[in-house]
């Protein structure tokens, strides 16, 4: 696969994410908390993933138990954590302001790739970053006129979201040197319902799933709007490198924003129009041509974790 076709599998996977407010707006009119419907996501894209690698090839389930170590970064530590911090950042100080919060992934992957994988630092990633930063402000309604509304515990977990959400494309790195991308998707959620399930009080919510919308609504969180764009992303991973993977990975917030638009009417207003400009002419300047691929870059020089 070439850096062109991985970018546009990226792509598609972050607008697939972008949908994903709408089947968790309909589950939590249904009654399901967000502790709830983070524990729906990962045992629904578990099974979905299972299913799909029983029909393709049953060697994909094959992995050392060494190797677990992966899997409980991109699953529990990730995933987990990830959905953990962005939810409590929701309650702690605003939808908009978690949000923007949650896409500072982009930075921390580039400090951690700069750090763990030698990953060059251009001027070109830092500009796309400002860009990916200011327009993502825009978009969720952060800039220009800030309402202040957050404590120094939401900004803390706001920031967490991103910290942690940048890490499943640093745990993803090291487990893609050893196994395929579909193998290291469906470790992540096994891992991750594992991590949750005791915690998740979702047996007490019993009851809901006897509404058939319900059951419509899971298979559009599991299967369309997490299976397909984490299969998307991790296999785009493979090739390119996981600061630029991260940066065009924020177009999501933007699908968000025209996703409520359409189906919600919910209105634009002139600076998220700016907004949606700023996030996709960053991930235009992004795509410069690389030297040479990830892979190719640790072929002499494979890091262990």
């Amino acid at each position: 696969m070439n850096s062109n076709l991985a970018l546009l599998y990226i792509g598609i996977g972050a607008s697939l994410w972008g949908i994903i407010g709408v089947f968790v707006t309909y589950l939590y009119d249904m009654g399901f908390t967000p502790t709830h419907v983070v524990t729906i996501r990962v045992i629904s894209t578990s099974i979905f993933l299972t299913v799909y690698v029983l029909i393709k090839n049953r060697e994909l389930f094959k992995i050392k138990i060494a190797d677990s170590k992966y899997f409980v970064g991109t699953g529990v530590i990730s995933i987990v954590f990830f959905n953990w911090c962005l939810f409590r950042a929701m309650e702690e100080t605003s939808i908009s302001i978690a949000f923007i919060l949650l896409y500072t992934a982009p930075a921390f992957v580039t400090i951690f790739s700069r750090i763990i994988f030698k990953e060059s630092l251009t001027t070109r990633k830092v500009i796309a970053l400002m860009i990916t930063i200011v327009g993502c402000s825009f978009v969720v309604g952060i800039l220009p006129h800030s309402n202040g509304n957050f404590s120094t515990l939401g900004l803390i977990l706001g920031l967490g979201s991103g910290f942690f959400y940048a890490l499943y494309s640093i745990f993803g790195k090291f487990a893609l040197l050893k196994y395929d991308a579909l193998t290291v998707t469906i470790y992540t959620f096994l891992f991750a319902a594992i991590a949750i399930i005791p915690f998740s009080g979702i047996w007490k919510v019993a009851p809901l799933f006897a509404n058939l919308h319900v059951w419509l609504y899971i298979i559009g969180l599991g299967l369309l709007s997490t299976m397909l764009p984490f299969l998307l992303y991790t296999k785009g991973l493979s090739v390119i490198e996981s600061s630029r993977a991260s940066i065009i990975a924020t177009i999501e917030p933007v699908v968000a924003a025209l996703t409520g638009f359409i189906l919600f009417q919910e209105q634009l207003n002139l600076w998220q129009y700016v907004g949606i400009i700023f996030v996709i002419s960053a991930v235009i300047f992004v795509q410069e041509k690389s030297q040479k691929t990830y892979k190719q870059a640790f072929l002499s020089d494979e890091p262990s974790l």
